[in-house]
């Protein structure tokens, strides 16, 4: 398909961070093919031809009434079937809200549970502009083919812990996910040091070796957390992995609220990324990440919103608040994080932790995957900042089109996936109803 955008402001995310004025954006298939000025239909056949093109059909002309495009935001970090455990298992601390409330009810959730309760959570990233999830949860195989059936940007990250499954399956998924389709990937990753016994950390260290291959976890989301790992091993999480060699070529950790000296360190040594999620950490009292100093010592940080079930709502634009507000007051300082920083961390630095190098700004040759802003909202009038505004004061109610690798899959309320909300709706309540009862 083909789409031209015209009578728009852009927002690309190269640097230098810029919205430019009265532009034009096309998209050939699943990429940008010319991001520029707004042109007189001669100076497109000029722009055309300087592109070894005759000519274009397109399939949809839009104009954008003067409102913005950016890259669509990259939620690093979720549990979409968790939709399920939505405002169900509300107030307790995390350690016990899993043992008591969740991991039961997982254990009888079935592949085609996660499938359809993906479904219901796409929607909502739809809304809430976001182009790709970093996806754990329990079947990657039905996930994943529940985001490519709705056209959903998607990197699974393996949740492997004492439970399962065994380190062969985590290795033939590596094996079998990767390139099965340009809107998927794969990665390598544990649900926690507390989950997993020693033998099973090292097998996952060894399998990162093998495959030189980045890791994800989480890592040190609560004090208990933190504080166990160091009786159980003399050593905090972020160090026990490093020294099995399992952060040898990069990847990172999910929360990271509790860090010391020499988990800065490592976390710089080994290039890795924090990846915050604030809202679940307030929620569930777990703690508040110290982003001022990972901003500090060039730590790169992406934004996740955690699951539904702690969080309890997919949405980047909350989050994004958070992460600025918290770290100002924990900092005591209203510079520690610039708007413009926290919207890199809800977009390009998410999609770089992500391996989605083609979609992490917009520019020729990049996907597609981009949302259109609404700014004729009173929250975005008037107009002086629009990044920081974005930032700030912007919600899902400003998001009016969300496009993945070219096709639009949400445009001002209505949605393209394949299947109706009201179906999904259904689905999911006669799933909860099931595993409830």
């Amino acid at each position: 398909m083909n789409t031209r955008f015209y009578n728009a402001r852009i927002l690309t995310m190269q640097e230098p961070v810029e919205v430019l004025e009265h532009q034009e954006l096309w998209v050939e298939g699943e990429r940008i093919l010319y991001i520029g000025p707004e042109s007189a239909t001669e100076d497109m056949q000029k722009i055309l031809a300087d592109k070894g093109k005759e000519d274009l059909v397109w399939d949809k002309q839009i104009d954008c009434e003067g409102n913005l495009l950016m890259p669509g935001f990259k939620n690093a970090h979720t549990h979409s079937a968790m939709v399920l455990f939505r405002s169900c298992a509300d107030d307790e601390p995390l350690q016990g809200w899993l043992e008591k409330n969740i991991f039961p009810i997982e254990a009888n959730m079935t592949g085609e549970d996660c499938y359809d309760l993906t479904k219901l959570a796409v929607l909502e990233y739809l809304t809430s502009g976001v182009t790709a999830v970093f996806d754990m949860y329990l079947t990657p195989e039905t996930i994943l083919e529940s985001f490519t059936d709705c056209g959903m940007r998607n990197v699974q990250v393996s949740g492997i812990n004492n439970f399962g499954p065994a380190p062969e399956v985590m290795e033939e998924r590596y094996l079998k996910l990767n390139g099965k389709n340009d809107l998927s990937s794969y990665m390598l990753g544990a649900h926690a040091e507390y989950t997993c016994s020693m033998e099973l950390m090292e097998k996952i260290a060894a399998m990162v070796r093998k495959y030189k291959a980045p890791f994800f976890t989480h890592n040190s989301e609560t004090l208990r957390e933190f504080e166990e790992c160091k009786q159980r091993w003399g050593k905090t999480p972020t160090q026990l992995w490093a020294d099995l060699g399992a952060y040898d070529f990069g990847g990172g950790g999910y929360h990271m609220v509790y860090t010391d000296d020499r988990d800065i360190e490592i976390l710089k040594e080994k290039k890795l990324t924090v990846v915050t999620n604030p809202a679940s950490n307030i929620k569930l009292a777990s703690g508040i990440a110290p982003v001022g100093r990972y901003l500090k010592e060039g730590i790169p940080v992406a934004i996740g919103t955690d699951g539904a079930g702690s969080n309890n709502c997919l949405d980047m634009f909350r989050e994004m608040f958070l992460v600025s507000g918290l770290t100002k007051v924990t900092e005591k300082d209203p510079t520690s994080a610039d708007g413009v920083d926290v919207l890199k961390m809800a977009t390009v630095n998410g999609a770089r932790a992500m391996g989605l190098t083609d979609s992490d700004v917009l520019a020729e040759g990049k996907y597609a995957d981009l949302i259109l802003i609404d700014l004729n909202q009173p929250n975005m009038q008037p107009i002086h900042n629009i990044p920081k505004n974005i930032v700030y004061s912007g919600s899902k109610q400003n998001v009016a089109l969300t496009m993945i690798a070219g096709k639009i899959l949400y445009d001002h309320g209505h949605f393209d996936i394949g299947e109706e909300p009201e179906k999904l709706y259904e689905k999911a309540n006669k799933i909860a109803a099931r595993l409830f009862s």
